[in-house]
């Protein structure tokens, strides 16, 4: 895939947001944000940093109870959309074709304009349903990326933990970064 020119960025109330702002701040292109209510309640407690700063990492910025955003229309273009991070509820939300909130919806519109949707999942252990809906939405064309870092590259901090994650979504999209030394 060539380099995103419009990115829907999705962050949700799974634990890891930090994955989002590192995905946010390493991205090209233009960046449209969308944050769930739980996560905006997560993001003090996790990050330390104010919503406001979050929304300016982003290009433009939509509430999640939004439906008429731009982004809910096939026909509006967008590139890419990144669930980041996908919490369990999104995840079996978007597998069961659930579009009530403005995430569910653009992610819909992601499957069904079979443009590229990446699901950065962060649960575990995992239920046989869990499983399911993932396994679904892979059927249906999502890519799910678990938030599981790799150690190859020696990571000697929590920054460096989050920066491997991040950096194998924004691979998903073909973007070049150096956030991780590349296996070798």
């Amino acid at each position: 895939m060539r380099e995103a020119v419009r990115t829907v960025v999705a962050i949700t109330g799974a634990s890891g947001i930090a994955y989002g702002i590192k995905f946010l701040e390493n991205l090209p292109g233009e960046r449209v944000l969308v944050v769930s209510e739980m996560a905006k309640k997560i993001l003090p407690r996790e990050t330390g940093i104010a919503l406001e700063e979050l929304y300016a990492m982003a290009d433009e910025v939509y509430s999640d109870d939004d439906l008429f955003a731009p982004i809910s229309s096939g026909s509006h273009r967008f590139d890419a959309m990144i669930v980041i991070p996908c919490s369990a509820s999104s995840l079996g939300k978007i597998a069961c074709g659930l579009a009530d909130t403005l995430i569910t919806r653009a992610a819909a519109v992601a499957l069904k304009e079979s443009r590229k949707l990446v699901l950065v999942v962060r649960e575990t252990p995992k239920s046989a349903v869990l499983l399911e809906n993932e396994l679904r939405l892979a059927r249906a064309g999502a890519v799910i990326l678990d938030a599981n870092p790799g150690f190859y590259h020696k990571p000697k901090t929590v920054d460096d933990v989050v920066s491997f994650v991040a950096g194998r979504a924004l691979d998903q999209l073909g973007v070049e970064h150096a956030l991780y030394e590349k296996w070798s």
